[in-house]
């Protein structure tokens, strides 16, 4: 591990001015995926600026009834939040579904959102990686591609995003709030994370030296009608194959809305605009949630070993929205 400078923000500004003054400076909040890094040897920062102890802990309400929740508060009192259990519970859901106890008990909002893929080459020095070393290759392409992504990839990364936070956050129309060398601006979470393109090392928008400070959750009053559903290769600390972040709202057996999100399938959290169309306006019946299903992921295209992610993101979807369905109607 190659040696680098440490030093505690005092605030958020500090923290800002300390890491646009090193090309090679670096946040560190919980570490939960930095340190292993560090560990791995894909990076090699100069400086780690520790935004840890930043006053940026709490929940909060907001007017009209929307939620901001600070970038440092951690997983587990996220998820057990009441205001999150009870209007939000497919972010409660989803944090639950991610990682350990343990790693829920230190991992923070803004970390969670600002961790990267879990490819294994991504994470292998010794294989290339366009994502980690630009124009050296994708390995995974002809490779180990079980895990990877049939929506959005590109002929230079076909990475996925490990988050399932950011799955919820994604569907809920949640906004990030961004300090940066021009001062605060907010970021849809949905534009936060990019698809790969040419630039698979480019994960997220953000510029050197932006520090995320707070994630702000609008309003959605049918969001309590909502939940998180993941698919895994074991039931625990394990990432997601495919999983669903949907909430619908239902009158007379009609869909009036619907919010869904997939993770396990993209380079960033997949809000699945498509299959939200085709539910406006129509009676909550397997078969329409299936059409839906299949509008978004027309577009979806398999790499070798991974072709049974379509039909099963189908009947994820399929499932998850005949249990809101039929917690409607109870």
């Amino acid at each position: 591990m190659r040696e680098f400078a440490y030093e505690r923000a005092d605030d958020a500004a500090g923290a800002v001015a300390a890491v646009l003054a090193q090309p090679d400076a670096v946040f560190l909040g919980a570490g939960t995926n930095l340190v292993d890094h560090l560990k791995l040897g894909i990076i090699a920062p100069g400086r780690l600026v520790d935004v840890s102890r930043l006053p940026f802990d709490e929940v909060t309400e907001r007017p009209g009834g929307g939620v901001r929740i600070g970038a440092a508060v951690r997983n587990a009192d996220l998820a057990a939040h009441p205001i999150i259990r009870a209007r939000y519970p497919m972010l409660s859901s989803a944090l639950l579904a991610g990682a350990s106890a343990q790693l829920r008990n230190l991992a923070t909002t803004g970390g969670n959102l600002l961790q990267r893929t879990r490819c294994p080459y991504f994470q292998d020095p010794t294989t290339p990686c366009n994502k980690r070393e630009p124009g050296s290759g994708c390995s995974a392409i002809g490779g180990f591609d079980r895990e990877h992504a049939i929506l959005g990839a590109s002929s230079d990364c076909i990475a996925t995003h490990p988050s399932d936070m950011a799955v919820a956050l994604a569907a809920l129309d949640a906004v990030v709030r961004v300090l940066g060398a021009n001062g605060e601006r907010e970021i849809p979470v949905v534009d936060l994370h990019r698809l790969p393109g040419a630039e698979p090392e480019r994960d997220t928008v953000l510029e050197h030296g932006d520090l995320i400070t707070a994630v702000d959750v609008p309003a959605l009053d049918w969001a309590t009608r909502s939940t998180y559903r993941k698919v895994r290769d074991r039931a625990s600390f394990a990432f997601a194959l495919v999983s669903v972040a949907a909430a619908l709202d239902i009158a007379d057996g009609v869909v009036r809305d619907a919010r869904i999100a997939f993770g396990g399938v993209a380079h960033k959290p997949w809000r699945a605009r498509a299959a939200e169309d085709a539910l406006r306006g129509t009676a909550a019946t397997e078969q329409n949630f299936a059409a839906a299903a299949d509008a978004e992921l027309a577009a979806a295209r398999p790499q070798r070993q991974n072709a049974f992610k379509i039909p099963l993101a189908r009947n994820v979807v399929v499932a998850t929205l005949r249990a809101l369905t039929e917690q409607e109607a109870r």
